[in-house]
């Protein structure tokens, strides 16, 4: 099942969920998604059973919606503050074609040799998938911002003005809301779009802090229910219509060095991140970027990831910000 909410014609927010390929229908009294999450962590149930208690009304029309821009992103909440945008990299195994020379460069190099990005890589490999009971290695780990920085399908990414770079990022995020008891809860998963600023990074690992704070959009639908194995999508730029970009991305625990469950124990094993109310959008990683390639966004352009089993295409133009003075006063 794919849930999403729109913009409505009476000012307030439409719940709309279907299956793939299938016609959407409205929540009925949904407030939101994060009001149905929250209602069905809260009460011991799933969030299926909260849509089936509320009931199906009117049909949406998702892509007319997407077309005049009413998309929102696929959770929200009510004050911003209090949703995290986080992710997590060196976690995909990378194309089929690279795996094997991957793996053996991590095991075979000599240590010395090796730099950090490569020896968090090969941590990974060895205990990503840790065996029930265990715990597994902790991975990279990075903050981009709370809900202020959450952009809707087809809405512009904006760059900041200093920044060097604003590429994109085609991953899977993992979308959940903390019950009033501190557990967390999945809602489902995401396409996520973990904009970035690579020139930045590539001129210091530590500044990848630095590269990741940045805007992130996600959705426009959310699957509910465990991911498959095996997720394959397609990342694409488009420039004035024409495609200048184009490569199939893979992403599920088939094609990564770890498993979900091991990214998400080490994410959630911080008290901070089980605060009661909170919705965190969790970005897994990925294995493809036209950065790798040598493309350099250019204001205009269309970032576009496509995983038909979860729903619409995430699109979004890139934008560049104004210079802005920045003045610090002296209270």
């Amino acid at each position: 099942m794919l849930i999403s909410q729109i913009r409505n014609d009476r000012g307030g927010v439409t719940v709309a969920v279907r299956e793939a390929g299938g016609e959407a229908r409205a929540v009925k009294n949904a407030d939101g998604v994060y009001a149905l999450a929250m209602e069905a962590a809260d009460g011991g149930g799933s969030l299926g059973d909260a849509i089936e208690a509320h009931g199906l009304g009117e049909t949406v029309n998702l892509e007319s919606a997407r077309d005049r821009g009413l998309f929102l992103p696929p959770i929200t909440h009510p004050d911003p503050a209090h949703l995290h945008l986080t992710g997590t990299g060196l976690t995909h195994l990378g194309s089929a074609a690279t795996r094997d020379s991957m793996h053996k460069k991590a095991v075979e190099a000599a240590e010395e040799t090796l730099t950090d990005s490569m020896k968090m890589f090969r941590m990974g490999l060895e205990n990503g998938k840790p065996k029930p009971g265990e715990k597994g290695v902790q991975p990279e780990w990075f903050y981009k911002g709370n809900g202020t920085q959450a952009v809707a399908g087809e809405e512009p990414l904006v760059s900041p003005a200093f920044a060097l770079d604003g590429g994109e990022e085609p991953e899977m995020a993992g979308i959940y809301v903390i019950a009033r008891d501190g557990n967390p809860f999945r809602v489902g998963f995401a396409v996520s779009n973990e904009f970035s600023d690579h020139v930045t990074e590539r001129i210091n690992y530590l500044y990848l802090a630095h590269s990741k704070l940045r805007q992130a959009s996600f959705g426009p639908e959310i699957r509910i229910g465990a991911p498959p194995e095996d997720i394959r999508g397609t990342s694409r730029i488009r420039r004035r219509g024409d495609v200048i970009f184009e490569k199939p991305f893979l992403s599920g625990e088939a094609n990564m060095s770890h498993t979900f469950a091991n990214l998400e124990y080490h994410h959630f094993k911080y008290g901070l991140f089980r605060q009661p109310g909170d919705v965190h959008v969790h970005m897994f990683g990925t294995a493809t970027l036209s950065f790798a390639d040598g493309i350099r966004p250019e204001e205009g352009d269309v970032f576009e990831i496509e995983v038909p089993e979860f729903g619409f295409a995430l699109r979004n133009p890139l934008k560049i910000a104004a210079e802005e003075e920045i003045s610090i006063r002296q209270l």
